[in-house]
């Protein structure tokens, strides 16, 4: 671990800073426990003595030609940002009168470790090492859960992130104070929320957060997934066939080509991947099912009609409440309306290279991220009457859809801007307004579909089609 961070440039560029302080210094936390596991981690947090945090950042961003930004002035949390304005550090008054009492306040013991900037030695006063060693995720104390219940979900963050097990002790308070869940702030629930779908053990993390009652607190849509029962195209019941999904997703990622990871692996919203949104859509995908579900008296089939574009309007509230912001919510609703788009293209008796080219442009840097859902879905749903035939022909064609795509993607030049809202604005006579909007959305579909090409062609469609909008 020494020489990990050795061969940090960060701490390189603020240990010889620390070490000309008279002041106590520690690094404290998740970086230390990602290098002892030997994982990746630039997010450093640093431990000074009670009430210098705030000097000491600010003589640190002047020392490295950086910026000194306050975080939490109440608890005395500060951030110097490197002149790159990419590489920072956090920077905390030590809590309690010593860093062994610090250290004891924090969450779970593994990430109760601090070193020793100066003099350069682990300080573990929870047996933290021997956790790591053993994959355990454990409590420090009651206190520390109840008073700051966020711990919980952050146990099965963690646990997606790791794949640890929990101590027995924890599994107990976990059921024991679960409905303190509904306690903290909604920013704070988000946050671990996006880091859950992060991790590798995302699917077998909603899992156990069912088994501990703790799914339905922070998802309340999921008491109505559970009505649904497997039918003949579902092998699982709706609860377990959107887990399923995460997890197909999961595979998906591990097993695509370079261009498909890079891609998923993009900084979507906020330091978050691509991949991680992509999970959390996976999850949410059939939210609309529950609405939707009827049963044909004669075929005794289930059916859910519509259930894709009633999903995307479902989750808005929820996200709203979770404090997901409207480009947030914008993408996962995407995802969610169109999941069943690329296998609709790829199973039809009509699928041609046009409707091809028309699903490319219609879905746009979202077209991987349909593919992969649809690819997810198909292998999550294997009831009785799903042939082997059948899900060849979808999975054959996912994949000739998605090599169209990497093959095209670079030559799909954008449609060109036949009239803009001004213009319809003029020729119709009508004030900005939603329905403008509509006829706007409607003129691109027809573009895409390549039912209207020039100029003329999109005055004359407004003009038949904005009468059937404005005047239904």
């Amino acid at each position: 671990m020494i020489e990990n961070i050795k061969n940090n440039f960060i701490l390189n560029t603020i240990t010889p800073f620390f070490k000309q302080q008279p002041l106590k210094s520690y690094i404290v936390g998740g970086y230390l426990r990602d290098c002892l596991l030997g994982r990746e981690s630039s997010d450093i947090d640093i431990v000074v003595d009670k009430g210098q945090a705030n000097p000491c950042a600010k003589q640190l961003a002047d020392s490295i030609n950086g910026y000194f930004v306050e975080l939490d002035s109440i608890n005395n949390i500060y951030r110097v940002v490197f002149e790159d304005k990419i590489n920072y550090v956090d920077i905390a008054d030590c809590a309690g009168n010593s860093i062994e009492d610090d250290l004891k306040r924090r969450d779970f013991t593994i990430n109760a470790l601090a070193f020793d900037i100066k003099h350069r030695f682990l300080i573990d006063v929870t047996a933290a090492q021997s956790d790591l060693n053993n994959h355990i995720i454990r409590e420090i104390s009651e206190f520390n859960i109840t008073d700051d219940p966020i711990r919980i979900l952050r146990a099965f963050r963690f646990h997606s992130e790791l794949g640890f097990e929990f101590s027995s002790e924890l599994k107990k308070l976990i059921k024991k104070h679960a409905c303190l869940l509904n306690n903290p702030a909604k920013e704070r629930v988000n946050a671990e929320i996006i880091k859950l779908f992060g991790g590798n053990f995302a699917a077998e993390t909603l899992l156990a957060m069912d088994y501990y009652s703790v799914l339905e607190i922070v998802f309340p849509f999921v008491k109505d997934l559970k009505r649904v029962p497997p039918n003949s195209h579902h092998h699982l019941g709706l609860l377990e066939h959107s887990i399923e999904t995460v997890k197909q997703l999961q595979l998906y990622y591990e097993n695509s080509c370079d261009e498909v990871k890079t891609h998923l692996n993009q900084e979507l919203f906020a330091g978050a991947k691509r991949i991680d949104y992509l999970k959390l859509a996976a999850f949410l995908h059939d939210t609309g099912k529950p609405a939707t579900w009827t049963i044909d008296e004669k075929t005794g089939r289930h059916r859910f009609i519509m259930h894709d574009s009633e999903g995307a309007k479902i989750v808005v509230p929820y996200l709203k409440d979770l404090k997901f912001s409207k480009k947030q919510t914008a993408y996962l609703q995407k995802i969610i309306k169109n999941h069943i788009y690329p296998a609709s293209v790829v199973t039809s008796d009509e699928a041609s290279d046009k409707a091809y080219l028309r699903f490319y442009r219609k879905t746009g840097e979202e077209a991987i991220d349909l593919i992969a859902i649809a690819y997810a879905d198909r292998m999550s749903a294997l009831g009785p009457d799903i042939t082997q035939e059948m899900l060849d022909k979808n999975i054959n064609g996912l994949n000739r859809l998605l090599a169209g795509y990497l093959k095209q993607k670079n030559e799909i030049k954008p449609l060109p801007k036949l009239l803009d809202g001004n213009e319809i604005m003029q020729i119709l006579n009508i004030p900005a307004s939603k329905k403008l909007g509509e006829i706007i959305e409607k003129l691109k579909e027809a573009q895409i579909s390549c039912e209207v090409v020039t100029k003329d062609e999109a005055i004359e469609f407004i003009k038949k089609k904005g009468k059937t909008i404005l005047y239904p």
